[in-house]
């Protein structure tokens, strides 16, 4: 063994040299590798992501220089490089068969509110529901008024008055806020996985390209669809789902000219009649005016 290999099993332990190894071999394994920024997201969190979905995800979280140094030797996996740009700061990769889309999808479905720290920020309005806190009066009472929260003492229990809206969108939730909201079991912080870069198919998609908002792209197919029915309408194009308007509107262009003509059916009778007795009517009223009377 010479002096550098020698040098080499003592710098790089077996768990680094494993990581390493499946870092250069999970990208030609699976058709996508996401990789996901995870600075503010918990472990437990993550832990459950990859408890829930380890049959079709595999998550790994090591260091940014290890990945890169694998990423390095891989030639045959387009876009990896550009992908091992993005490695910076505590990052999550993924490595699937599942599309990058789907993947954001799955990921924003699972998101969970967990408990607040000091410093955090809300993205909803939190709110303390008026009733029977369970709490014992005590120092607590302070952190209730703090917060601008009506109590009053009830059979030994702090009791809310009535609802109170503590904290808005946008606001950074205080320590002793936290704490209050710990104590109350309420857990506003909500967390979740994004895919921000991702490589399938030969494909590279940033974070922007794989946001969807399903509901708006469900409106959009619908918009769509009845758009195409209209076109297919409109110019006579004949398919199962355009059949039925055609057919619709083939008879009440039939009917209409049969109505039109006089031409006596069982679909046109009722109309030729009402017609004709609108004609006849207004030829009386017209005699009528000029005099004529009708026994």
């Amino acid at each position: 063994m010479t002096l550098s290999e020698k040098h080499n099993r003592t710098s790089y332990p077996k768990g680094k040299q494993k990581l390493y190894q499946q870092m250069v071999e999970l990208p030609k394994s699976y058709n996508v590798v996401a990789l996901s920024k995870v600075n503010k997201v918990r472990a437990t969190q993550l832990m459950k992501i990859r408890k829930k979905f380890h049959k079709d995800i595999i998550i790994k979280v090591i260091k940014n220089r290890v990945t890169q140094k694998a990423f390095e030797k891989i030639s045959d996996v387009p876009g990896i490089d550009k992908l091992s740009s993005q490695l910076e700061g505590q990052c999550a990769l993924m490595f699937t068969n599942i599309s990058p889309f789907k993947l954001n999808l799955i990921f924003d479905q699972n998101k969970v509110f967990l408990p607040a720290k000091g410093g955090d920020v809300t993205k909803i309005e939190i709110m303390i529901p008026a009733g029977d806190t369970g709490i014992t009066p005590g120092p607590v009472l302070s952190e209730f008024k703090e917060a601008n929260v009506p109590t009053r003492i009830d059979q030994g229990t702090i009791w809310v008055s009535k609802d109170a809206v503590i904290a808005r969108p946008g606001d950074v939730i205080s320590t002793k806020l936290a704490s209050l909201l710990s104590k109350l079991n309420i857990k506003p912080i909500e967390a979740g996985i994004i895919v921000n870069y991702a490589i399938a198919d030969k494909l590279v998609f940033a974070e922007n390209d794989l946001r969807i908002d399903l509901d708006e792209f469900k409106n959009e197919l619908s918009r769509s669809h009845n758009e195409s029915i209209s076109l297919a309408v409109e110019s006579s194009y004949f398919t199962k789902e355009s059949m039925g308007f055609l057919l619709s509107k083939a008879f009440k262009h039939a009917q209409s000219l049969a109505t039109e003509s006089n031409y006596l059916s069982k679909d046109t009778v009722g109309s030729i009649i009402s017609i004709e007795e609108n004609k006849a009517q207004n030829v009386a009223n017209k005699l009528k005016n000029k005099g004529y009377s009708f026994s």
